[in-house]
């Protein structure tokens, strides 16, 4: 029977198309390393992690070096700025180390994040100075005309080594203060908010010499790179971790692997840079409206500095001026994300399948809002999908109720003209056209499905607010497997008994038992996935057992009543 045929390998294609892609990200050998350059480094491309960034021109003429003793290069840069002293700063969310060495961010560890579900004790951490835990970030100031400068190479002054937010402020100041002893003074300030993991910076320059002081700002994200080898029993090896940039237009992952990617350049308005990890970013958003100079450069040590720098801005003799950074440092929330940068929260990233993905995730916020439980929510939200598609598949079930009818007189066609193919065909043909049958009316229902179950999978991926969320009993993670496999069993039972509604190929038996042992493979290809998506692909799979059961008496019940007319 065509219609079971066309269902049948359909489903057997979804099956050996996840395996092949599981098989790909874990097994495919990886991309060839980028050449590893160490000669010195043209103009504009940082050879070190250490490096300042260069000046853009002025007037149409290359900008002049830097008088100021350039930053510590090489194996001693992480022993020089560990050897300053730091400032710690507290908040509701965040328990920060910020170096006074050019107010260096050193050390930010995520209160509310647990690394290890129930034990609070050793939150998440996204900064680090050494070794292949490097990852900081460095802002300054760039000064034109050979003028001292208060890059991330200076030390700041501060005037108490701890900060705390307290209950009922509404922000926390943490003011560092640079001079040059010939008049010019910057105060580099980070302003906390409660329950917030946006971070402004801001740069009060009081020029206080007889000329004017241009300058330009830079934020840089440093970070040791390594090759994450993906499992298919580790669902957060597929997550991104590296370097990303939005350029006004576009999000775009950078690969540091990538030759042309490890040396990008380009000047953006309305942008941003982030570090990636799985659920966790760190960001930089310039201000909007000018021209950044955006870069990429990665070292022999596969150290990556993403970085922007801006305009050159004067402040006048005798006057003050300001610089402004904002700086986000923590999870994936994607509701911070959007008030902090333009797209920002695009580094929850749920690839090609954002259009669905992102109005998915939204749904399923509106719905925890009220029942408190992603579990519940992911029930709900699956009912509502079904729902709106529900005269779709409605459709498609009474033709396959309908073909479940007919299927003794098809049986009975298939063995009459077994030997010509051609009659066979015309005579299935006049009883589909007949009894109004839809023959590729079957695989509608899983076509349907497929998109919503891989946006799924990357909503429960990428979403932090799903990261250890519970559902009951022993699912205590929605994001990880089910730890006892129950869900995939309860799935493959259920899927079992979808399938006995459906008009069975007992013409072919091939086709029988690629049917009987459909739900094993699914219960076997799904056992590793999330709980959540093995949740919504049962309660998918039970709504639609319901449906088809109930389509089934309808279609019987006017068969009947055609039968007694």
């Amino acid at each position: 029977m065509e219609n079971q045929r066309l269902f049948v390998w359909a489903a057997l294609g979804l099956v050996l198309w996840l395996n092949y892609i599981a098989w790909q990200r874990d097994y495919a050998p990886p991309p060839a390393p980028a050449a590893q350059v160490t000669a010195p480094a043209a103009p504009g491309q940082p050879a070190a992690p250490e490096a300042l960034p260069d000046l853009p021109a002025a007037d149409g003429a290359p900008a002049a070096p830097s008088t100021q003793a350039p930053a510590v290069a090489g194996p001693e840069a992480p022993a020089a700025a560990a050897a300053a002293p730091t400032i710690r700063v507290v908040t509701d969310v965040l328990d920060m180390q910020i170096s006074t060495r050019g107010g260096e961010l050193q050390r930010a560890d995520l209160l509310k994040y647990p690394k290890v579900k129930n034990e609070p004790g050793v939150p998440v951490r996204l900064f680090d100075t050494g070794g292949a835990a490097l990852y900081v970030a460095r802002s300054g100031l760039r000064a034109a005309d050979q003028r001292s400068e208060p890059t991330h190479a200076v030390t700041y002054q501060a005037a108490a080594n701890e900060y705390r937010l307290s209950a009922g402020d509404t922000q926390l100041e943490v003011p560092l203060t640079w001079t040059d002893g010939l008049g010019l003074t910057v105060t580099k300030t980070y302003v906390f908010k409660p329950g917030s993991y946006r971070i402004d910076l801001k740069y009060d320059v009081n020029n206080a010499t007889a000329t004017d002081w241009r300058a330009a700002s830079y934020v840089q994200l440093i970070r040791h790179y390594e090759h994450v080898e993906r499992s298919y029993f580790k669902v957060e090896t597929y997550a991104y971790r590296g370097p990303a940039i939005y350029d006004g237009k576009a999000y775009r992952k950078l690969d540091v692997e990538d030759a042309e990617d490890r040396n990008y350049k380009n000047a953006i308005t309305g942008g941003w840079v982030a570090a990636l990890q799985h659920h966790f970013v760190a960001a930089a958003v310039p201000p909007a409206g000018a021209a950044y100079d955006y870069q990429l450069s990665v070292d022999a040590d596969n150290d990556y500095v993403l970085s922007y720098r801006g305009p050159l801005q004067t402040v006048a003799a005798g006057a003050t001026g300001a610089f402004t950074e904002t700086l986000f440092v923590g999870p994936k929330l994607q509701q911070q994300l959007e008030t902090t940068g333009p797209k920002l929260e695009l580094t929850a990233d749920y690839g090609k399948l954002t259009i669905i993905a992102q109005p998915l995730f939204w749904l399923l916020d509106q719905v925890h809002g009220f029942v408190k439980n992603w579990g519940l929510a992911i029930i709900i939200v699956t009912f509502l999908i079904k729902l709106v598609f529900y005269k779709l598949t409605a459709a498609s079930g009474r033709s396959m109720a309908k073909m479940r009818n007919v299927a003794p007189r098809i049986k009975a066609i298939q063995e009459r003209y077994k030997d010509d193919r051609e009659q066979l065909g015309r005579q299935m043909m006049e009883i589909y056209k007949r009894e109004k049958i839809n023959p590729l009316a079957g695989c509608l229902p899983i076509l349907i499905q497929i998109p919503f179950f891989l946006a799924f999978y990357w909503v429960l991926l990428e979403s932090v607010e799903m990261r250890q969320a519970p559902f009951f009993g022993w699912i205590t993670d929605l994001s990880t497997r089910d730890p006892f496999f129950i869900l995939p069993v309860l799935m493959g039972v259920a899927m079992f008994a979808q399938f006995k509604l459906q008009p069975m190929p007992s013409a072919d038996p091939i086709q029988a038992k690629i049917f009987s042992f459909m739900p094993i493979i699914m219960a076997g290809t799904m056992a590793w996935f999330p709980a959540g998506l093995v949740l919504y692909w049962l309660t998918n799979t039970l709504l639609s057992i319901a449906q088809q059961w109930r389509i089934n008496k309808l279609v019987a019940a006017e068969d009947a009543a055609k039968k007694s007319g």
